[in-house]
């Protein structure tokens, strides 16, 4: 298969994971990884020292990542070889909520998380409503951990989203996508989703089939 979306002829194309042959049902594969930083969420950059390609290079598939998360975000993302499953989750019109947590400097007011929720007004134009919740406030280092939960998906949406409000962020890690989470999965590994946590997500992309 050397393009996203392609089907192989069972009869004709030998399809494996890991060296071993896979029955023509699994053919599309959908992959959870924990992205470290670092890596940038693409098949090929020539700018970037790391893709995150090179996390499943043991999967003989032609993997695509669904949307990015930035070079210097972490955290949880998908790849596959079934292009209408990348376009479903991918498309503005779709909206799956995704839960990210933010070290940011300075106290995070009250105020401030209202304004996030009700959304900001970025370049690009006002956001969606968000969901918020402080998860703490250290004074020895003046920075507030903050859960942030979007539908969207811009540019480095949550990093000036929090700008927009005065905050600049240290770290940004995205630890769920719809009902999915990073349980079991080790920063720089991955598992395969089964099918009902594909059908749950197309659902939730798509929620009136």
């Amino acid at each position: 298969m050397d393009q996203l979306g392609a089907k192989a002829d069972p009869e004709k194309d030998r399809i494996s994971l890991d060296g071993s042959p896979i029955d023509t049902s699994q053919e599309k594969l959908y992959i959870l990884l924990n992205k470290p930083v670092g890596y940038t969420s693409t098949r090929f950059d020539k700018f970037a020292k790391h893709t995150v390609i090179e996390l499943v290079k043991s999967i003989d598939a032609f993997l695509y990542p669904v949307g990015r998360l930035d070079v210097d975000t972490s955290g949880l993302m998908l790849l596959t070889n079934d292009g209408d499953f990348a376009y479903l989750m991918t498309h503005p019109s779709h909206e799956v909520e995704k839960t990210y947590v933010a070290e940011v400097r300075g106290k995070v007011t009250a105020d401030e998380l209202r304004q996030l929720e009700k959304g900001v007004e970025l370049d690009d134009g006002i956001t969606s409503p968000a969901k918020t919740r402080l998860i703490s406030y250290s004074s020895g280092t003046n920075t507030s951990t903050v859960s942030i939960i979007i539908h969207e998906g811009r540019k480095r949406q949550v990093r000036r989203m929090f700008a927009a409000v005065g905050h600049r962020v240290n770290k940004l890690s995205r630890i769920k996508l719809g009902s999915l989470d990073l349980k079991g999965i080790l920063e720089g590994r991955y598992r395969f989703l089964n099918k009902k946590e594909v059908d749950q997500l197309r659902k939730l992309a798509n929620p009136k089939k």
